[in-house]
């Protein structure tokens, strides 16, 4: 049977891991994408449009979001940033996934969006508030003050993961995958993503009925 694909969204706070678990979950199957924001930002070096984001001037962008064409949005630091619906749903219809790195904020508005029977939310927790500090710490990629306000933003960001469909503890980076692709697996299973079950179950019936005349 064909099926519909997954819109899958993860979030976490800042180093639970949820970049590396996207990671490979899109070399686990290389017909999975990212989504490709829209943004009012001008490129930075190396950017390019339409891979890196979709970058379009803020009267396009507000035009979208009136037009209800935006599956979720935000204004950061004098920027918008958003996720267009349009190739979603193109890529959702041809029964390929889609996945989202974004925020709780983002995932309600999806959540509450027309693809909404769709989606697959995932939310990553950290073993502890310790380890996600020395995480961060290891990376070697911010200063002490940038770390600071990563671990003060991400209580904020925990305490909303009753809002997910599936949580998962990353204690250990294998076994957690081995979690993520299990509930993916099993996601696409879904009666919603099985756009040909209703007419197999029709032709099961008239097998049927035919049998028994």
């Amino acid at each position: 049977m064909n099926r519909r694909g997954l819109l899958i969204i993860l979030s976490s706070p800042s180093g639970a891991g949820k970049s590396t678990l996207a990671h490979r979950l899109m070399d686990w199957d290389k017909t999975l994408s990212f989504s490709v924001s829209a943004t009012t930002r001008p490129p930075r070096e190396g950017e390019v449009d339409g891979k890196d984001y979709h970058f379009i001037s803020d009267t396009e962008f507000r035009a979208l979001v009136n037009q209800g064409a935006m599956l979720e949005h935000a204004h950061v630091f004098g920027n918008f940033y958003g996720s267009p619906e349009a190739p979603v749903r193109e890529a959702i219809e041809a029964g390929r996934d889609v996945l989202f790195d974004i925020d709780w904020q983002g995932a309600e508005q999806i959540k509450h969006s027309a693809l909404r029977d769709h989606v697959l939310s995932i939310f990553v927790l950290p073993p502890s508030i310790a380890e996600l500090r020395r995480r961060l710490v290891s990376r070697g990629k911010d200063d002490a003050a940038t770390i600071a306000k990563r671990m003060q933003k991400s209580w904020d960001e925990i305490s909303h993961w009753h809002g997910y469909d599936y949580v998962l503890v990353n204690d250990d980076l294998d076994a957690t995958f081995d979690k993520l692709t299990t509930i993916v697996s099993a996601e696409r299973l879904r009666q919603a993503q099985q756009p040909d079950l209703f007419p197999f179950i029709r032709r099961l019936q008239a097998e049927f009925e035919e049998g028994e005349a």
